[in-house]
């Protein structure tokens, strides 16, 4: 039995969300990616970006063995070897630098202490590489912005499944990303009601 797992809105994602990291991404470098999942992600992303090396990431072992499982079939150089990383406990990553970090998907479905973790790594990461981004994609709730139905349902669905859980407030991020040194540089709407916000 294969160890790959499938997120079906990653065929209908990955599209959309590569063509801003087409505009946000350095032209080469090392990309690290918090919360990695399936994995199927960051083999596309190595796939349509070969002159940076993708370094997936992920807490869970059953995400890493997808991840590995997926390597394994890809044909590139420049998809590393997934390695285990907790966003919120960012003094134990396993990382020591990197050009930029790609989260997708996990503020929502995580404890706000995952996206504290995330930040405070990213500064110390990004701080030595001269500026690189943190690119976060999903759904938010933003000041002035009218929440969608869909993701209103969709944060009460989280909420109960784990009441740690839920849609974000953008400002909350802008202010943390404020503690540590870093502020929003982009922001560009997706499909789906999801959004990608660009910290530097």
């Amino acid at each position: 039995m294969s160890a790959k797992q499938h997120a079906p809105a990653t065929l209908r994602n990955r599209d959309p969300i590569a063509a801003v990291l087409a505009q946000e991404l350095p032209a080469r470098g090392r990309v690290l990616e918090i919360a990695a999942g399936t994995g199927e992600h960051a083999v596309f992303f190595a796939d349509r970006f070969p002159a940076l090396l993708w370094q997936p990431t992920d807490p869970s072992p059953e995400a890493l063995a997808s991840i590995a499982a997926y390597r394994a079939d890809y044909g590139g150089t420049n998809l590393a070897a997934p390695l285990l990383l907790d966003a919120a406990a960012p003094e134990h990553w396993p990382v020591a630098e990197a050009d930029a970090l790609v989260c997708i998907n996990m503020v929502h479905i995580s404890p706000w202490e995952a996206t504290c973790g995330l930040f405070r790594g990213a500064a110390r990461l990004l701080g030595s590489s001269g500026g690189g981004p943190l690119i976060l994609y999903g759904p938010y709730i933003e000041a002035g912005v009218e929440t969608t139905a869909s993701n209103r349902e969709f944060d009460a669905s989280l909420k109960a499944r784990n009441p740690l859980w839920g849609l974000r407030e953008a400002e909350a991020l802008d202010a943390l990303a404020a503690q540590h040194g870093m502020a929003r540089s982009a922001r560009h709407a997706l499909p789906a009601n999801n959004i990608m916000l660009v910290y530097r």
